[in-house]
């Protein structure tokens, strides 16, 4: 009896060891692919508790994740021939796990392939293109065509990339003095441009200003003199008039605004016989 219950023991010992190894669990993250012999028997992309044939099947696992992959920086040559060091990285996933493994094997060979596929579609694309294009907000449209292509070309290994970013453009570090100075040149040339412009304009304006001020100057004088032409008239009227009221007192008033002229511009010679002094010599 005694013997009986050891051999069901070790017969339940051995059957539980058996069914422990034949199962094998799936993470939700997860993907499995049971090779035997270096056959692939199932795939398993659903999370759970599955089966295999213990000691003859081998479960690999892999992520159902997007992962990263920092893709080392590469030169590339743009349109306008410059160099540009561009630092990129890819997001991808494995989308068919029995693919993936008969064509990459390993996580380690599939981002070396995803290296090689991106770098030469980023070097294909950004050579079409110029640096200026390269550094502006176009780029963005340039890394969705990047994305587009390596999707393509990496479709039949069981890979999707889900998008291309770059971390930075920079220029090799013997090139950026030489751009400063470029774009120093062009800052300056369009400062003297914007300079020359408002020395134009100011020269217009003060054009303009000195004719208005010729026009007013002209005007006034006009003004002036038909003023005066006005006052010298009306004053021949009032001296007509007055000699006509008084010829007398008029001619004494003419001769006592001579006196005034003549006194203030210096020596005066007196004499009876000039005709201007008559009413000087007659007053007693």
């Amino acid at each position: 009896m005694k013997a009986k219950i050891i051999t069901i023991s070790v017969i339940l010992l051995i059957a539980i060891i058996f069914l422990t190894l034949s199962m094998f669990v799936v993470d939700q993250t997860q993907q499995a692919v049971v090779l035997r012999f270096g056959q692939i028997v199932n795939t398993y992309s659903t999370p759970g508790i599955h089966f295999r044939t213990p000691f003859v099947d081998n479960v690999v696992k892999f992520e159902k994740r997007i992962l990263l992959y920092d893709i080392e920086p590469e030169k590339i040559i743009t349109l306008d021939k410059k160099t540009l060091i561009v630092d990129t990285y890819a997001l991808w996933k494995i989308v068919d796990a029995k693919k993936f493994i008969e064509t990459m094997k390993t996580i380690g060979l599939a981002e070396s392939r995803i290296d090689d596929i991106v770098y030469s579609n980023i070097r294909n694309v950004f050579a079409k293109h110029s640096f200026d294009e390269i550094i502006s907000d176009k780029r963005e449209s340039f890394l969705k065509e990047v994305t587009t292509l390596s999707r393509a070309d990496l479709e039949n290994f069981g890979i999707e990339i889900v998008d291309v970013r770059v971390k930075h453009a920079d220029l090799p570090s013997e090139n950026v003095s030489a751009v400063y100075e470029r774009m120093k040149a062009e800052r300056y040339s369009i400062a003297a441009q914007i300079r020359a412009e408002g020395q134009k304009e100011a020269q217009k304006i003060r054009a303009e200003a000195d004719k208005n001020v010729t026009v007013i100057l002209a005007q006034a004088q006009s003004q002036a003199e038909k003023i005066r032409g006005d006052g010298e008239a009306s004053a021949t009227r009032i001296y007509a008039l007055a000699y006509q009221t008084n010829p007398e007192f008029f001619e004494l008033w003419r001769s006592l605004s001579a006196y005034d002229t003549i006194l203030n511009n210096g020596t005066v010679i007196f004499g009876k016989d000039l005709e201007i002094f008559k009413y000087i010599f007659e007053v007693k």
